[in-house]
C-alpha cells in the first residue's frame, strides 16, 4: 500500500495564542501524521483575520496552495484547524487532493489503536458523530465517481436513509457504552478495597512507562502519540504493606474534539472515581505548561481530588535538580521521575519518590484503626471484612476487636454511628 504524501497547513487567527505557537502546533500535527502512517513532505502557515465560509483560507491562498501541492507531489492535505463540511468539500474540489482536518487524523489514529471491545465502541461512536453532518460531502465523492447521472433524486433519498441508520447506530452505541460503564462500576465495587490512583496527562508524557516501572507488569509502550487507548489497571506495591491500584488512561491533546472526549467517557470516569490523580507531565517538553493546561481544562471537574504533579523523563533534562526547584515554585509537592531503566548515569530520579508519595497517600487514605464491635452485630462485621483490610482480630467477652486498614470515609461513618474507634 503506497504511503500517503501529506502537506500540512496551519491557519491560526491573528493575535491568538495559536498564532504564537503555530510552529509547535504544526510539529505536533506532523507527529500525528507520522503516527497515522503518512509521510510529511511540506508545510505552510497563513495567519488569518477570520475563517472564510467556503475555504477557511482566502481564495488567493487556495490558488497558491494548489500549485505547492502539485509541485510537492502531495496526495493529502492535513489542516490543523477543524473544517466545516462545506469547507472540506470545496477545498478538495479546488485542490484536487484529499483533505483531512486535525480531528479526522486523530480519529484515524484512534481507529487503528483501539484494542479492547470498549475502546472500539468509543472510537466507532466518535467516528459516526463526526461523520453525520458530513454525509453530503461523502455523497459528493460518489457523484464525482459516477458522474451524477441518476443519482440526484435517489441520492437525496439514500442520504436521508443513511442519516437515519447512523442516528440509530449512535443511539445503540451509546446504550452499549452505558452498559459497559455500569459493568465497570460493578467491577469497581467488587474489587479488593485498595486506594486507587489515575494516571492522566498529555499524550506521550510517559504514563504507560511509569505504570510499567511501578508495577513491573508487561505494559505496551511506544514513543508515539496515542500509543495507549485502553484503560489499564495494575496493583502496585508501595512498601510497608501498602498497595495502590494505578490506572493508565488515554492521553489528551490540544484541540481534542469534544465529541471524542465524550466518547472516551470511561477514561474520565476512571479519574473521577480514583482517590488520587497523578498528573504526568513531560519535563523535557519545552511547552509543558501549555500541555498541563490542556489536561487541567479537560479534567477540571476533578479539582476537588488530591493531585500529585509528576514530571517525567528526568533523564532527558540537562539539570534535573534545577528544573525541580523551578517547578516547585508553582507546584510545591511536585515529583521528578524517570521511567527508563538506563537513567542512572545521568540522574538519580527514578520512580522511588513517586512510590513514596503513593505510600504516604495510602497511609492518609487508609489509616490503621482499632475497632470494637459487639459480636452480635454481624452486619457491621461483614461490612468491615468486605470494605477494610483486617490485620488482626480477637474476641473477648462478646466484643470483637479488629485492627484494620480502613478508608477515612468509612472511618468517619463508623464514628457517626457511635462505633468505638481508636486510631494507631
Amino acid at each position: 500500500m503506497p504511503v500517503e504524501r501529506a502537506f500540512l497547513v496551519g491557519a491560526p487567527r491573528k493575535g491568538s495564542d495559536d498564532a504564537v505557537h503555530v510552529d509547535e502546533h504544526l510539529d505536533e500535527l506532523e507527529r500525528l501524521a507520522d503516527t497515522a502512517g503518512a509521510q510529511v513532505i511540506g508545510k505552510t502557515i497563513q495567519r488569518i483575520d477570520a475563517p472564510t465560509p467556503n475555504f477557511y483560507l482566502g481564495q488567493g491562498k487556495v490558488e497558491s496552495l494548489k500549485d505547492e501541492l502539485a509541485a510537492a507531489g502531495a496526495t493529502l492535505m492535513l489542516f490543523d484547524e477543524s473544517l466545516t463540511p462545506v469547507q472540506g468539500v470545496k477545498l478538495e474540489k479546488n485542490l484536487g487532493v484529499r483533505v483531512m482536518d486535525r480531528t479526522e487524523v486523530i480519529l484515524d489514529i484512534f481507529a487503528t489503536r483501539a484494542r479492547s471491545h470498549e475502546a472500539k465502541l468509543q472510537v466507532e461512536l466518535a467516528q459516526l458523530e463526526y461523520l453525520l453532518p458530513r454525509l453530503t460531502r461523502m455523497w459528493t465523492h460518489l457523484s464525482r465517481i459516477r458522474g451524477g447521472i441518476g443519482l440526484r433524486g435517489p441520492g437525496e433519498t439514500q442520504l436521508e436513509t443513511d442519516r437515519r441508520v447512523i442516528r440509530r447506530k449512535i443511539s445503540m452505541l451509546k446504550k452499549r457504552l452505558k452498559d459497559v460503564a455500569e459493568h465497570r462500576a460493578n467491577l469497581r465495587q467488587g474489587r479488593r478495597q485498595v486506594p486507587t490512583a489515575a494516571l492522566v496527562g498529555y499524550t506521550n508524557a510517559g504514563k504507560s512507562s511509569l505504570l510499567k516501572a511501578l508495577s513491573g507488569a508487561d505494559v505496551f509502550i511506544e514513543d508515539r502519540l496515542f500509543a495507549t487507548l485502553d484503560t489499564l489497571a495494575r496493583e502496585v506495591d508501595v512498601a510497608e504493606g501498602y498497595r495502590f491500584r494505578v490506572t493508565d488512561t488515554v492521553g489528551f491533546i490540544r484541540k481534542l474534539p469534544h465529541h471524542l472526549v465524550a466518547s472516551f467517557r470511561a477514561t474520565i470516569e476512571e479519574a473521577q472515581e480514583a482517590d488520587l490523580i497523578l498528573h504526568v507531565i513531560d519535563a523535557s517538553e519545552a511547552n509543558w505548561e501549555e500541555h498541563a493546561e490542556v489536561v487541567e481544562r479537560e479534567v477540571g471537574s476533578m479539582q476537588h481530588k488530591r493531585v500529585i504533579y509528576v514530571f517525567n523523563k528526568a533523564d532527558l533534562l540537562p539539570d534535573p535538580d534545577a528544573f525541580l526547584a523551578l517547578v516547585r515554585e508553582r507546584y510545591p509537592h511536585a515529583i521528578l521521575t524517570s521511567a527508563t531503566t538506563h537513567d542512572a548515569p545521568r540522574t538519580t530520579h527514578g520512580v522511588e519518590d513517586l512510590r513514596r508519595a503513593l505510600r504516604t497517600s495510602a497511609q492518609a487514605l487508609r489509616p490503621i484503626a482499632e475497632i470494637r464491635v459487639p459480636v452480635s452485630d454481624g452486619k457491621l462485621l461483614a461490612t468491615l471484612h468486605r470494605d477494610a483490610e483486617i490485620l488482626h482480630q480477637e474476641q473477648t467477652n462478646g466484643v470483637v476487636t479488629l485492627r484494620a486498614r480502613i478508608e477515612a470515609r468509612l472511618l468517619g461513618r463508623l464514628r457517626q454511628e457511635g462505633v468505638e474507634v481508636v486510631l494507631g
